[in-house]
């Protein structure tokens, strides 16, 4: 099976501390690097997300304002 353009599939870890390691194809791809802060949002029913790094002010502006995100 072909992979859509720009859209990826990676599988993670988890150790018995609860960590995980982001694949190095995926850290190199969004330029995540030691020491970096990354946002994880959790849905029950959607699942896990983290955003790109430079979300983390929209989503803020977002959830002070009161405002809804769209869904796709």
């Amino acid at each position: 099976m072909k992979e859509p353009k720009g859209k990826y599939a990676w599988t993670a870890t988890v150790g018995e501390k609860g960590q995980i390691v982001i694949p190095k194809q995926a850290r190199d791809l969004f330029e995540i690097r030691p020491g970096d802060t990354l946002l994880l949002l959790g849905d029950e029913k959607r699942g896990i997300a983290i955003p790109p790094k430079g979300a983390f002010a929209e989503l803020f502006g977002m959830a002070f304002a009161g405002k809804e995100v769209d869904e796709e």
